[in-house]
């Protein structure tokens, strides 16, 4: 057990992707400022990201902050920044940085301190390099938090979500449910699987479909993205899982 989580009451919601680019970011902010628009004190944490330099206004971390609505530096939600656009433990490689897990935790220490609960993004999916001897899914072990999977709406998401589903339940970590994303806008989909591959998700997987999001635009905020997670998407299963363990904390 790694001495840094041991000592830390740490309480929050792990959002993985079946793949990189399905809407992680999108959805981690709309649960942290739904559930911050409820008066909770919810924080975001990105702990390693690559391929975009802090300030850009690009990275997942000042995107995460900007639809979160949370005032924060970008530099503390996500302590490890790096360029080049390679899985996190090459591109840390690269930068002469050597990734460990309890690395990673130790440099969260700041926001798991400040809030209640963290909602984290990870990077990529499960079984993306993270250190030189442990993937997301290892990570996610160690924090020992629940975790919630963001998938693609379209063709192909079944098997990379029950795949994906299968992978978190070896390792013992508890799923909230899945959360289907658009990732084109409506004029540009024509996918007839779309009406039936939650369905599917649910009776093969055994898992809780949400609901599913609709295409997000780059442009939107806190307070425009807010109604629209809470329209379309199950927030109840995500509250009461935190609040066992703010409570439990």
């Amino acid at each position: 057990m790694n001495q840094a989580i041991a000592k830390t009451n740490l309480s929050g919601l792990f959002v993985t992707g079946t793949d990189t680019g399905v809407g992680k970011t999108i959805v981690a902010a709309a649960i942290a400022a739904s559930l911050r628009a409820e008066g909770l004190n919810i924080g975001v944490w990105k702990p390693v990201q690559s391929g975009e330099k802090i300030g850009s206004g690009l990275t997942d971390a000042e995107r995460l902050l900007h639809l979160a609505g949370i005032e924060d530096r970008p530099e503390v939600v996500a302590p490890f920044t790096f360029e080049a656009p390679v899985t996190p433990m090459l591109a840390a490689k690269q930068s002469g940085v050597t990734l460990t897990l309890k690395g990673l935790i130790n440099a969260g220490a700041p926001l798991i301190d400040r809030y209640q609960a963290l909602i984290v993004e990870g990077a990529g999916g499960v079984a993306v390099p993270l250190t030189e001897d442990a993937l997301v899914a290892d990570f996610i072990s160690e924090l020992r938090m629940p975790a919630l999977i963001v998938a693609r709406s379209g063709l192909g998401t079944i098997n990379h979500t029950l795949l994906t589903a299968s992978y978190l339940k070896q390792l013992g970590i508890d799923i909230i449910g899945v959360i289907m994303n658009d990732i084109e806008s409506a004029e540009a989909i024509d996918d007839p699987s779309i009406a039936t591959n939650a369905e599917l998700i649910e009776q093969y997987g055994g898992l809780k479909v949400l609901g599913r999001l609709t295409h997000v635009h780059n442009e939107m905020d806190s307070e425009t993205l807010i109604p629209i997670f809470r329209e379309r998407i199950e927030l109840a299963p995500i509250r009461d899982a935190l609040a066992v363990q703010i409570m439990g904390g």
